[in-house]
């Protein structure tokens, strides 16, 4: 699926920093990648600012994920589980030294290249500053995986997310 260097500074520069907004208002995204599901409706990947949004437009049952640094004023802290009406969200933040780094950020760049449902950013001044997203149905709703990169002074942090929404 697409893979797009941006021409942009990512303006999420902490991991730490990340929330969460459900069903809240997002920037327009940098990157998207549409997906239809089999059984209607559709999923909308987005990169943000090194950050994403996720959107599922299913008959009357809307649905959006933002995990951005603007999220945490619009909901929570990032957190490690929520659940929500047929809804759920796993994160974890990471750091890894730099060989582990690089190479999580090149298989990354790999299954974005090879994945048919994949959608990947990279920002300047570090080719491992990315972003990447996939998504898949899941019965009649949806399961995705969200990876953030921020590279540091040796090594960096890898913030991974996996959701699941049902209508």
């Amino acid at each position: 699926m697409p893979f797009y260097q941006l021409a942009v500074l990512p303006s999420d520069v902490s991991g730490r920093k990340l929330g969460l907004a459900l069903n809240a208002p997002a920037p327009p995204p940098l990157a998207t990648c549409r997906l239809d599901h089999p059984e209607g409706g559709a999923l909308l990947l987005g990169v943000l600012g090194a950050s994403h949004v996720v959107t599922v437009t299913h008959g009357a049952s809307d649905f959006s994920e933002q995990v951005s640094c603007t999220a945490r004023g619009l909901g929570v802290d990032l957190p490690e589980r929520t659940v929500a009406p047929g809804y759920c969200l796993k994160s974890s933040t990471d750091i890894y030294d730099e060989a582990a780094f690089r190479r999580i950020a090149h298989q990354l760049r790999e299954r974005c290249a090879q994945g048919q449902q994949w959608l990947g950013g990279a920002f300047p001044g570090d080719d491992a500053a990315l972003t990447v997203l996939t998504a898949e149905p899941d019965g009649a709703g949806w399961s995705w995986q969200t990876w953030h990169l921020y590279p540091a002074a040796s090594g960096g942090m890898v913030v991974h997310t996996v959701s699941r929404w049902l209508p």
